[in-house]
């Protein structure tokens, strides 16, 4: 038994438009998270980290950030070895915002180790923000896990 032209471009047609729709499907299901909720105020007020970066470029040296998967360990210039310093820790991962990290830390000899309670895989940037001498500084770096 031979299938007409006519049935070979009907059967063609369908399998396009069943193709289309599966992937309006697919589209549809894929969530999208915002990098920040309140993007425009983050964005109004983005000048206080220029002006932080500024400061942490003034310093003797960046800040060393080592980790496993289940710890970070930054150690602060020497300028803060005796100044109470306290301060954040924000592990953002841009793929998947119910992965992101927030520790906040305190600590007077520049060392500060932070244990993450879980362990931590794929790619992630650091953002570290602390206070020490009435200035605030702010450092950003990508890792992987």
């Amino acid at each position: 038994m031979r299938i007409s032209w006519g049935y070979k471009i009907l059967i063609f047609y369908l399998s396009f438009v069943a193709g289309i729709l599966f992937l309006v499907y697919k589209a549809n299901s894929q969530s999208f998270d915002l990098v920040t909720e309140n993007y425009y105020e983050a964005e109004l007020k983005y000048q206080d980290v220029i002006d932080q970066k500024g400061n942490v470029a003034q310093l003797s040296e960046r800040p060393k950030i080592s980790h496993t998967v289940n710890s970070i360990s930054i150690q602060l210039p020497k300028e803060f070895l005796k100044a109470a310093t306290e301060g954040e820790v924000y592990l953002y991962r841009a793929s998947d915002a119910s992965k992101d990290l927030r520790k906040t830390f305190a600590t007077s000899d520049g060392f500060i180790r932070l244990e993450l309670g879980k362990e931590l895989s794929g790619a992630y940037t650091i953002k570290l923000s602390w206070k020490a001498n009435g200035k605030a500084y702010f450092e950003e770096q990508n890792i992987f896990f």
